[in-house]
């Protein structure tokens, strides 16, 4: 089983910044890619930024240019440090990661029980 453990989650005025990590732990033989998710009060699930292990990424347009993820491969961490946050950004955000378990006949496909993100003066 892989666990995926997320902390760095708070309170924060808008303009301010936060930085999400996020590790894996477990029977993991490889990694192919890990996400970020958020989910606000009454609104579904969304994508916030995915990284494959070889660093390609990918963002929602309503964080470009102010949200970065980042891959440790070695420590199976990835991070999201948020900039110049607002009050959208309020939700409670969930690590995914998906790969190869480490007896090598199945991949997996983990979350994150998710921490909370608030925004707000």
């Amino acid at each position: 089983q892989v666990q995926l453990v997320e902390s760095g989650g708070g309170l924060v005025q808008p303009g301010g910044s936060l930085r999400l990590s996020c590790a894996a732990s477990g029977s993991i033989f490889s990694i192919n890619a890990m996400s970020w998710y958020r989910q606000a009060p009454g609104k579904q699930r969304e994508l916030v930024a995915a990284i494959t292990s070889g660093g390609t990424t990918n963002y929602a347009d309503s964080v470009k240019g102010r949200f970065a993820i980042s891959i440790d491969n070695a420590k199976n961490t990835v991070y999201l440090q948020m900039n110049s946050l607002k009050p959208e950004d309020t939700a409670v955000y969930y690590c995914n990661a998906w790969g190869v378990m480490a007896t090598m006949t199945s991949d997996f496909n983990s979350w994150g029980q998710g921490t909370q993100v608030t925004v707000s003066s």
